[in-house]
Order: C-alpha cells, then sequence, then structure tokens
C-alpha cells in the first residue's frame, strides 16, 4: 500500500514540477490578452499546452488516485462511494484545506476539455483563471502531502 501511494505521489510531484516551470516560464506573459496570445511564439505556445495539460493531470492524478489512497492509507476509506463524500472526509481529517476550493479546480480542468479555438477571449480568461488557480493545486498537494506523511513512517 506504502509503495502504491508513493508511486502515486512520485507521479503527481513531477506534474506539479513540470506546472511550476511552465508557470514561471510564462510569468512575463500574464495576464494573458487577446493580443498577447496571438504573439506567443511557438515555443510559447508550447509551454502555455505545456501548463494545460500539467494542471489538468495532476488535478486528475490527485483527485483519482491520490485522494483515495490517502484515505485508505489513513484508515478513513470505510464506505465512501461518492466523490464528494471522500472530499468531505479528507477536508473532515484536515486532509486537504478545501472541498470547495477542490471542487473549484475540478471544473477548471473540465473547462480545460473543452477547446475554444475560435474565441480568444474564452481561452484568455480560462487561462488566466487556470494561472491564478495553479498555487491552490499546489498548495492542496503539499497539504495532503504533509498529511500522509505521519502515516509513511
Amino acid at each position: 500500500m506504502k509503495q502504491i501511494y508513493q508511486a502515486t505521489l512520485q507521479q503527481c510531484q513531477q506534474h506539479a514540477y513540470r506546472l511550476k516551470w511552465a508557470k514561471s516560464a510564462l510569468s512575463d506573459k500574464f495576464p494573458l490578452t487577446p493580443s498577447r496570445l496571438s504573439a506567443l511564439n511557438d515555443i510559447e505556445q508550447a509551454v502555455l499546452d505545456q501548463l494545460a495539460m500539467r494542471f489538468s493531470k495532476l488535478q486528475d492524478a490527485m483527485g483519482a488516485n491520490l485522494f483515495p489512497l490517502t484515505l485508505e492509507l489513513s484508515k478513513e476509506q470505510g464506505e465512501l462511494k461518492a466523490f464528494i463524500d471522500q472530499l468531505n472526509r479528507l477536508e473532515k481529517i484536515n486532509a486537504i484545506p478545501s472541498a470547495e476550493q477542490w471542487l473549484i479546480l475540478r471544473e477548471m480542468r473540465n473547462q480545460f476539455s473543452h477547446d475554444y479555438p475560435n474565441d480568444p477571449e474564452i481561452q484568455v480568461a480560462l487561462l488566466n483563471k487556470a494561472y491564478v488557480l495553479i498555487d491552490d493545486l499546489l498548495a492542496t498537494l503539499a497539504h495532503i502531502t504533509l498529511f500522509a506523511n505521519k502515516y509513511l513512517r
């Protein structure tokens, strides 16, 4: 169990590392505007794609894998079939800062699954929102990592 948790955490940390790198590499471009978005060169566009992809992958890996493993590791699993029940339990045991904030991060990930190639206003609005939410996503990973560490000793 601990090995599976460690492997999952390592995967999340790799996504987080790449996400932080992409955010830093693009820091002088934000907040984006439609004209700034269209002026990005191919490398900057690729880094922007990396940012969106790693945000989505990290959020997904945490919600689908790390959260259930944390509940199992802490012996808090119980009969929590609904994801919202898992989130509420994670918040109650202080494994995550906020179930409500996690739902906002999840919605952001869901919005990335839609492509708006002909609407730069929507694109920049989503990217600007995600850019701000990156810190919350990374903070949640740090929080749950600290929480789980006491069960890994």
